[in-house]
């Protein structure tokens, strides 16, 4: 297929791009370099890819991008809450009327095929800590970033878009090294802190996330796609495996174990408005999906890198979205 991807240089962007490419696709990248992304643009172009430098609030830059293309992976995103609620009203224009514009634009151009990138944030949080949520659990949005993601994957699950068959894929928080690599995430930023013997301060460590490796993540995307449409159009999945799902409190023992080091203090928070464990044997059992990297195997490769000095200087503006 010949595929556009939205934010295809972003942290999972350039990974998916990897990932579809090895999959014999075609790949063209619409991404507006946000996050100074020269590099990953040049790294891109390196592998043949089209890379159409623009906004997805852009009618001419969607139109560049979406031409003659037969499926679309939307990545293209303010991500996370604290960059959405930073800027309420940029998340909005981008994450919701830019969403909604491309999506329109994809039928009108006949795309055939598309994977919506959205999150596991949308649950919110568990209302029986015992039970994982999966698919079918009710979502209960806590942040802006979340709200935003349910809308549009209510819209496109609930919407007729004609022959565009959506897939929305739930993602858990994203984690490993990458072509362009991020750490504002927590497993990310906690190996950083403690590797260079920062004192770490914990929130809320009992609550409970999911988690994936950034290649994984990508590597779902190009199975969601693969797959045939019937299977797959119309339909949400959970991206991520059943036994990845931590407490803060277990990441920091998994990293400190790796280190053999590490100053932490945890602050008490009885209340967070985000509590969830996920179960993600829909896509396992569906799609035959299984992730091959475990949190442990992200610490090590993040923190063989920063001994190799992989990132230059690792907590420099670049490696954060916010």
């Amino acid at each position: 297929m010949k595929v556009a991807v939205t934010g295809g240089a972003g942290y999972i962007g350039i990974c998916a791009v990897e990932e579809l490419l090895d999959a014999g696709n075609e790949v063209r990248v619409l991404d507006v370099l946000l996050h100074s992304q020269e590099a990953m643009a040049e790294h891109l172009e390196g592998l043949g890819v089209e890379l159409v430098r623009g906004d997805v609030r852009d009618p001419e830059a969607r139109s560049r991008a979406l031409k003659d293309t037969d499926a679309l992976v939307h990545l293209a995103a303010i991500v996370g809450d604290p960059a959405c609620a930073r800027d309420p009203e940029l998340s909005h224009e981008v994450n919701v009327e830019g969403s909604r514009s491309l999506v329109r634009d994809a039928m009108e151009s006949g795309v055939a095929r598309m994977v919506f990138a959205s999150t596991c944030s949308n649950y919110g949080r568990m209302a029986d800590p015992e039970v994982a949520i999966d698919e079918d659990s009710p979502l209960a949005p806590v942040s802006l970033y979340a709200e935003q993601k349910v809308g549009i994957e209510r819209a496109l699950l609930d919407e007729d878009f004609g022959d565009l068959k959506p897939t929305c894929l739930r993602f858990a928080t994203v984690y490993g090294a990458a072509p362009r690599m991020r750490f504002d995430l927590t497993v990310n930023e906690f190996t950083r802190d403690l590797w260079a013997a920062r004192p770490l301060e914990v929130f809320g460590e009992q609550f409970w996330r999911p988690y994936v490796h950034v290649r994984d993540a990508a590597r779902g995307i190009a199975l969601a796609l693969a797959s045939d449409a019937d299977d797959v159009g119309g339909d949400v999945f959970n991206v991520g495996h059943s036994d990845e799902n931590y407490r803060k409190l277990d990441l920091v023992e998994i990293i400190t174990g790796h280190l053999g080091r590490g100053e932490v203090q945890y602050v008490s928070r009885d209340e967070d408005p985000r509590d969830y464990k996920v179960s993600f044997e829909k896509i396992k059992d569906r799609l035959g999906y299984e992730p091959r990297s475990r949190v442990p195997d992200g610490v090590a490769e993040i923190t063989a890198a920063l001994e190799k000095e992989g990132f230059g200087d690792p907590f420099a503006r670049v490696y954060s979205n916010i």
